[in-house]
């Protein structure tokens, strides 16, 4: 019965996510509240699906929101319409598996792959294509591309020393990672932080993509330096490269994220809809026309809707984390302990340089405990909110993305790093450290831009 429930999850998931989305339209205060009540269920069976580090983020964030829904003195009837706000945010989670599929069907990521190891010939070269190559890929796939590029690199490095290998792969995929991740319109941070600070995306834009090529840039250099004296020796069994292949894949996938990034800011300008909504509304149609195009539909459709499929049902981290953030935000909001806790932040409301630093040391304090940085960016969003009007939002979104990423790259309890040392069987701890000065450099880089720009 457990299991058949399980199963199933995914019509549930949709269903309720579905109405939210229906009701972002046309707005009813009665559909709202059913909505609230639907949270409910959703919340208990996600539960006990949930990561133990998800069930503990809960908790913390349910029993934080009962202490100020009571000191708020709120009605019991009230709770509903304090579950739904996180919705559309389940709702971009919903769609995403769907561009992942076109990636796939596509083939993007076998050619492309292809390019880590050619003319090689010591590992300083191969961190430069490894890092640009899961840079790539990760663009596309999100934590699938660590996947992808972590087993090529293991299996072109099984001759070098578990030490070396291990080193070298926690370096570029993780960084390359976060490093793509930035400025991505499917990244969840970026789509909360767009949201909450009300930045047009397309002004961060280029903002977010100078910092990444920045960051990528000294982290190439530095990471061809410390391994350039170590001798790589390409597989004999590697199929020659098609270059001309792997040249006009790249051009589909850069040509197809440019069409993306456009079609969402026609929605969102045309309907006048927040990022979120935009992004969730493209998804979809923008892969099915993709993979029309490409003649993959068959193709796209079967893996499309087994990898939807699968992904829903594995939702319960982000249901119990959203909704139970929703239940703890809406209920802080209708206490003055939110001002208390503002205090610090705007003491220093004319001094944005350690604003940004207080937000970078939050994002990393937070995760050494195995805070989830959308934990983090959930309560931080909140406290900042007056600071808006004071120091420019362009600048503080910023900061909150950059150090957000930043910190996931060292965050011993995040998924990155957990995934990681599960792939490669290493300690997290030891991801950790090999990163810790990464994750400094890139969060002041991203401190930097935004101070340039106030």
């Amino acid at each position: 019965m457990k299991s058949w429930l399980y199963n199933r999850l995914f019509i549930f998931y949709t269903f309720v996510i579905l109405l939210s989305l229906i009701n972002h339209f046309w707005g009813q205060t009665w559909l709202d509240y059913m909505i609230g009540i639907l949270a409910i269920p959703m919340l208990i069976v996600s539960y006990p699906g949930a990561s133990k580090l998800f069930k503990i983020l809960g908790t913390a964030f349910m029993f934080a929101g009962i202490f100020f829904f009571y000191s708020a003195n709120l009605s019991i009837y009230e709770i509903p319409l304090l579950l739904t706000s996180n919705m559309t945010m389940l709702g971009f989670l919903l769609v995403l598996p769907w561009i992942n599929s076109v990636v796939y069907v596509g083939k993007y990521d076998k050619q492309i792959n292809q390019l880590m190891v050619k003319k090689v010939e010591n590992l300083g070269s191969l961190y430069v294509k490894g890092t640009f190559t899961s840079y790539i890929l990760m663009m596309f796939l999100n934590l699938s591309g660590i996947n992808i590029a972590q087993e090529v690199l293991k299996e072109n490095l099984n001759k070098l020393s578990k030490k070396v290998r291990d080193t070298f792969i926690s370096k570029t995929t993780v960084r390359a990672y976060v490093l793509a991740l930035i400025w991505s319109p499917m990244e969840i941070i970026v789509a909360i932080t767009v949201g909450a600070t009300g930045v047009n995306y397309l002004k961060i834009l280029p903002y977010l993509l100078l910092v990444s090529f920045i960051a990528l840039i000294v982290d190439v250099i530095v990471g061809k330096w410390r391994f350039k004296n170590i001798p790589f020796e390409s597989p004999k069994e590697t199929i020659p490269l098609p270059t001309k292949e792997i040249v006009k894949k790249l051009i589909q996938l850069f040509v197809a994220l440019f069409l993306f990034l456009a079609f969402i800011l026609m929605v969102s300008n045309l309907f006048n809809l927040n990022f979120i909504i935009a992004v969730t509304l493209v998804i979809l149609p923008f892969s099915a026309i993709w993979a029309l195009l490409i003649k993959r539909w068959y193709h796209f459709k079967i893996l499309g809707y087994k990898l939807w499929k699968t992904q829903t049902n594995k939702m319960q981290n982000f249901v119990v984390l959203f909704i139970s953030l929703a239940f703890f935000s809406n209920s802080l909001n209708a206490t003055p302990a939110l001002k208390v806790i503002q205090q610090p932040f705007m003491h220093y409301a004319n001094s944005p340089f350690i604003i940004f630093v207080l937000i970078l040391i939050t994002y990393f304090l937070m995760s050494l405990i195995g805070v989830h940085p959308i934990g983090v960016i959930g309560v931080l969003v909140e406290i900042l909110a007056p600071l808006f009007n004071i120091i420019n939002p362009t600048s503080i979104a910023i900061v909150l993305i950059v150090s957000a990423l930043a910190t996931s790259s060292s965050s011993s309890y995040g998924i990155t790093v957990t995934l990681t040392s599960i792939n490669t069987n290493q300690n997290p701890y030891l991801i950790t450290l090999r990163n810790l000065p990464f994750t400094f450099i890139f969060g002041f880089i991203g401190i930097l831009i935004a101070m340039l720009i106030l």
